[in-house]
């Protein structure tokens, strides 16, 4: 059974920072295509940030030179580095495969930006 569990988000003042964490079980999370995804209150769920195997990296325009995501395979761990937060980055976020496995969505974390 695929499990992951997300962390770290919380309430931060536009312009700071957060670091969020998945942890990953029962995925092969080494050969796994991962992402970061978010959905903002009445708004679709839509990807922030993707990693492939080779920790290759990948941005919306919308977090461009503002997040960052790694991964360390041995401890099955992805992570966000959030910087430089705006009100508009307020939402759940949620790590899966990418593309998203319909059997793997977690309670995400919520990230709150006041302006």
């Amino acid at each position: 059974q695929v499990q992951l569990v997300e962390s770290g988000g919380g309430l931060v003042q536009a312009g700071g920072s957060l670091r969020l964490s998945c942890t990953g079980s029962g995925i092969l999370f080494s050969f796994t295509n991962m992402a970061w995804y978010r959905q903002a209150q009445g708004k679709q769920r839509e990807v922030v940030a993707g990693i492939n195997r080779s920790s290759t990296a990948t941005y919306a325009d919308s977090v461009k030179g503002r997040f960052a995501i790694f991964r360390d395979n041995a401890k099955k761990q992805m992570i966000l580095q959030m910087n430089s937060l705006k009100p508009e980055d307020t939402a759940v976020y949620y790590c899966n495969a990418d593309p998203p496995r319909s059997d793997s969505w977690g309670q995400g974390t919520q990230v709150t930006v006041s302006s």
